[in-house]
């Protein structure tokens, strides 16, 4: 591991207000690393193909994560809690069920398609996380942030149907994460027509997981 003293003074982090400046310089390392990492995949990236595709040193990179798991950990966490409160408009100013499944479903439809490589890296971890037991936490953590905001959609898509949901919010996160998985998966490969497929898919299922007295 780079001790400080491979890292120039500009890059270390700097002692007033350190936590903050820390935390600043890793959020800036983790945009930075994103690209590659939706590129390349978990196995497939080290620290250094990391440094190598971005502005920083590998010496800067190691000084501020201890490896791979915990960069990409981090990386994948920062990206998936913007993720997680990129619904949180449409929830709040829906009038009406339809307003709300037509902005559900845009942004659904929009962030498959522009951020493809980084849902792939999710799924990727994900999957790599029931072998590598470091990754295991981070994982359920990220997952229980997921869920929790599919419940605010279905909660909220229910209240305004005058309904209420007839299944948990596990049950709900895995029928509409699966369906995304789905279309990830899908549209890495060809992406013709996918994401109005997963639009047709997620509006058929959606009033299905309500109950109407």
């Amino acid at each position: 591991m780079s001790s400080a003293a491979d890292v120039t003074p500009d890059e270390r982090p700097a002692r007033i207000s350190g936590i903050d400046k820390i935390e600043r310089r890793r959020i800036a390392l983790a945009e930075s690393a994103l690209k590659t990492l939706g590129e390349l995949g978990y196995a497939r990236t080290s620290l250094r193909e990391i440094a190598n595709n971005s502005e920083f040193t590998h010496g800067v990179v190691h000084y501020y994560f201890r490896d791979k798991i915990d960069l990409i950990s981090y990386c994948v966490r920062y990206y998936k809690t913007k993720c997680a409160q990129r619904y949180d408009e449409v929830v709040e100013t829906a009038t009406t069920a339809d307003e709300l499944g037509v902005g559900f479903l845009a942004k659904m439809t929009q962030t498959l398609v522009e951020e493809t490589p980084m849902h792939r890296l999710w799924y990727d971890l994900r999957a790599q996380s029931m072998f590598e037991e470091q990754l295991r936490a981070d994982v359920v953590a990220i997952d229980q942030l997921l869920e929790a905001m599919i419940w605010r959609i279905l909660s909220r898509y229910a209240e305004l149907v005058g309904g209420e949901p007839s299944v948990d919010a596990a049950t709900a996160y895995a029928l509409v994460d699966g369906l995304f998985e789905q279309a990830v998966v899908g549209y890495a490969d060809d992406p013709a027509g996918v994401a109005e497929r997963l639009a047709g898919r997620v509006q058929h299922v959606l009033p299905k997981l309500i109950t109407v007295a």
